[in-house]
Order: structure tokens, then sequence, then C-alpha cells
């Protein structure tokens, strides 16, 4: 599988969205390279961000393999020390949809170190294709469907709800949704299983379960 065409204009579009926010935040952005809390716990990524996430792996493969090799180890490190008790199928790295594991991932590998996150510089190894969720990750942006406003926490301290309104990211979920449908796959996983290329298991499983 490969990205869909879309994938590059989405990216595009949450890159201007960003330095837009930024811009509008100034002082009250509190991200810097080096900046890595954002950059612990485990979280769900889509099949599209997997898709993006493999290609700048691969290419991080030929420009610097031994970074790349650094990368793989530290992926292979989360998934022994977390995949016990993974919240859905280790074997596959799919992430469990009943209410139970659901429940469980709330409180899975909280504290863990993101795989691509390099503990010398405190830079993402594989910063261009990052998921949709580091991209959004600092400034306000809406919760879901609903009306709450979130932001990282070392961000607007002391900021009024409006100022903290007024720098709100736009994000185009409906372009990202529909680019995510395009990509297939049989279900959400996380940062380490895509860069093992568990994804390769996830995508034939979903192509098995289509019409």
């Amino acid at each position: 599988m490969s990205l869909p065409v879309g994938d590059r204009e989405l990216v595009q579009i949450m890159d201007a969205a960003l330095a837009d926010a930024a811009r509008r935040a100034g002082a009250w952005l509190a991200c810097r390279p080096g900046c890595t809390p954002c950059c612990h716990g485990a979280f769900a990524i889509n099949a599209l961000d997997v898709e993006r996430l493999q290609a700048s792996f691969a290419a991080l493969r030929t420009a610097d393999p031994a970074a790349a090799e650094a990368v793989e180890a530290r992926a292979r490190a989360w998934v022994t020390e977390f995949g016990a008790e993974f919240p859905g199928d280790s074997a596959t790295g799919i992430l469990g949809t009943s209410d139970e594991e659901q429940e469980r991932f709330e409180e899975f590998a909280n504290d863990a170190p993101c795989p691509a996150l390099d503990p010398a510089t405190g830079l993402c190894a594989v910063y261009d294709g990052r998921p949709m969720t580091c991209r959004v990750f600092g400034p306000p942006v809406r919760m879901g469907e609903g009306e709450a406003m979130g932001c990282c926490e070392l961000c607007f301290v002391g900021a009024s709800e409006e100022e903290i309104a007024a720098c709100e990211m736009a994000v185009p979920h409906e372009l990202e949704e529909r680019l995510a449908a395009e990509a297939g796959g049989a279900g959400e996983t996380v940062v380490a299983f895509a860069l093992l290329g568990s994804s390769t298991k996830i995508q034939s499983a979903g192509a098995a379960g289509c019409a």
C-alpha cells in the first residue's frame, strides 16, 4: 500500500495551520525543539499515519542507516517491554476496540518514550512523517465533536480562555478521515508496531476483511 495522493495536501494544510496558530500564540506557545513531554505515552494512529511513518522511516534507512537502526532497536525494546500488556493483538499490533480494551489503553505505557524520539538530541527521527496527533499537539484544538478546547499543559500558562480561543488551530478532520479510509487497514495501532512493519499484517488483515 502507498500513501493516498491527498496526504501531501493534508500535510501542507496542517503545516500552514500550525504556523498560523504559532504566529498568533507567540510566547504563549512553549513548544521548542528538545521539549519532549508530548513524545511520551502511547496513542492510537490510523492507517494513514502508518503509511506516512513507514515512508519516512524508509527514507531514514537510506539517508542515515545507523539512526534507523537505533530507532528500530528502540521500537523492539518498546514491544518487548509493553507487548504483554498491549490492549489488543500483540501479534499484529492492532488495538482492541472493546470497552475493556479501550479503558486499558487509557493507562497503557503512559510514561514510555516514543521509539522515534532520539534521547541524545530530544528530536524526532521521523519528524517529516510524524502522525497527525503529533502535528496538532501544542496549540489549542477542538476536542472531538464538542466545543471543548485542549492544548499542551506547558503552553498558554496564565492565558485567559479568550486568549487561548484566539489561537485555535484549525484541523481538517474530514479530509484526514477520508484519506485514512482510502489508506485502508483493519484498525488502529501505535508507533512502535508501525515502525517495525507490523502494519504489513494490519493491511493484510484489512484486505482479507473487505468484501
